[in-house]
């Protein structure tokens, strides 16, 4: 069993396992948001599980959820450099949220929040404007609802769904304007979803959710 130094402390971990995997399984605390260990191809779009590797005598910047164990390897998770990469991904993402608490079905089991606290940082982004889009709701499905306006790019759903070989998500667009839609951007209840929400269990920010669970639908 192969074993790795993060910030100073020696932990063991699977062979092949990915840093942040392990980190997390020795209470080693790395934010992250769209890391899924079931996945074959770690996302690694959020930056946030951002570390610094030393190689060689010299440190390499790498995503913990995409970058494999090696014996002996040196990994600093908290250094001031990595904790302003982490701030600033941070607020990109929030750059482009909208962040309505008190109406989201999210609000009491948010990530969003979670990892705010974890970075010592407030939801809304202080150096960046908002950019949010005028994206309208799908409720045409009778169970769920997806709101893009509060989607973070994090490919959850986009992973799961493929994971359960269905492949009615994907990303269409590229840069600021990507998004997460289905297949010639169908609505929910034309797009051959079998309704089971599995895509609504994994999403982070309330993006998804259960009619029943309410969150605004005025989009």
């Amino acid at each position: 069993m192969p074993s790795l130094i993060i910030d100073g402390k020696e932990i063991a971990a699977e062979p092949g396992e990915k840093i942040l995997w392990a980190a997390l399984r020795s209470g080693i605390h790395i934010p992250h948001l769209c890391a899924m260990e079931s996945a074959d191809l770690p996302f690694g779009g959020c930056r946030l599980c951002l570390v610094e590797v030393e190689v060689g005598g010299r440190r390499e910047m790498v995503t913990a959820c995409s970058e494999p164990v090696r014996e002996k390897m040196k990994v600093y998770a908290h250094t001031e450099k990595i904790e302003r990469m982490r701030r600033t991904a941070f607020e990109l993402i929030m750059s482009d949220h909208l962040i309505d608490c008190k109406n989201c079905p999210k609000r009491k089991d948010c990530e969003l929040i979670r990892t705010a606290s974890s970075l010592k940082m407030t939801l809304q982004p202080k150096n960046l404007r908002s950019l949010v889009r005028d994206l309208s709701i799908d409720d045409s499905h009778p169970l769920f609802a997806y709101d893009p306006r509060k989607c973070v790019k994090c490919g959850k759903c986009v992973l799961t769904c493929q994971g359960l070989g269905k492949s009615l998500l994907n990303f269409a667009y590229r840069g600021f304007e990507m998004v997460v839609t289905t297949f010639d951007h169908l609505p929910l209840a034309s797009s051959g979803c079998e309704s089971c929400l599995e895509c609504v269990k994994v999403c982070p920010t309330g993006a998804l959710y259960l009619k029943e669970t309410g969150g605004r639908r005025d989009g």
